[in-house]
């Protein structure tokens, strides 16, 4: 087991966002974490990344409770994310992106940087290489030196992803990876998150492309009104009547 939520409740004023969550992540897997909007899979991320703690329950990420941990420690333990909406520096290269996203394994200091110190250097000529690899992975090498802000959508969704791995998380949360894809993108997205998986990252999925979620994930966790009304396997969860019922409402009797 990597992630396990106990008994996850958020509270927002007198507003109750979730209450009882419970569900956890096994190494390798791609867990999918869907609900209709508003059902509180975003505060779950954002509890799991420390933007905000649990009003009640513990998240325990391999061995270490996150509760009271900063964000950057909880980067730096190995959990990464990216967002619903892009949030890239889009002045900056696409190379220059994913050096920003390693500072977290970076341990030059400022004096360091400033005279160039001969440790400072191999840092950096390692931050040059492991990023060049980082876009290769992702399919973007060649517009490496071309600005951000200027790359289609699905490559800007894949440099995000690629500036995640920069910190080399044992975790990767994914924040409705695939929204505003056309279908070609969406098959090269399912490509890259299996590869992801296949080099050893796990990864906890948001998504609302349902044939996405059914067809990647080996296991799904639906919530609904801030309330986890289902888990199990995809073919399980497609035939669950709460889950249906929660997208499609309840047949007039």
């Amino acid at each position: 087991m990597l992630l396990e939520l106990k008994q996850i409740g958020k509270t927002f004023g007198g507003i109750k966002a979730l209450s009882d969550v419970n569900f956890s992540l096994d190494r390798g897997q791609i867990l999918g974490l869907i609900g209709p909007n508003g059902a509180g899979k975003t505060t779950i991320f954002n509890m799991i990344t420390g933007i905000f703690p649990p009003t009640i329950g513990s998240i325990v990420f391999d061995g270490t409770n996150l509760l009271q941990l900063p964000p950057h420690k909880i980067t730096e333990l190995g959990i990464a994310r990216t967002f619903q909406n892009i949030r890239l520096f889009g002045h900056m290269s696409a190379l220059e992106n994913i050096k920003v996203g390693m500072h977290t394994v970076t341990k030059s200091g400022y004096w360091a940087s400033l005279l160039h110190l001969p440790g400072q250097k191999k840092e950096e000529a390692h931050v040059q290489e492991r990023s060049m690899k980082l876009l290769e992975f992702v399919g973007l090498k060649d517009v490496a030196d071309i600005r951000s802000d200027t790359l289609a959508y699905g490559q800007q969704r894949r440099l995000e992803i690629a500036r995640a791995l920069a910190t080399n998380p044992k975790l990767l949360l994914l924040d409705e990876p695939a929204a505003g894809m056309i279908e070609s993108e969406t098959h090269e997205l399912m490509n890259l998150i299996r590869k992801i998986r296949d080099n050893g990252t796990t990864v906890l999925l948001v998504e609302h492309d349902m044939p996405l979620v059914m067809t990647l994930c080996d296991r799904v966790v639906c919530i609904n009104f801030g309330v986890k009304i289902a888990e199990g396997s995809p073919e399980e969860i497609q035939n669950h009547p709460d889950v249906i019922e929660a997208y499609l409402g309840k047949e007039d009797e």
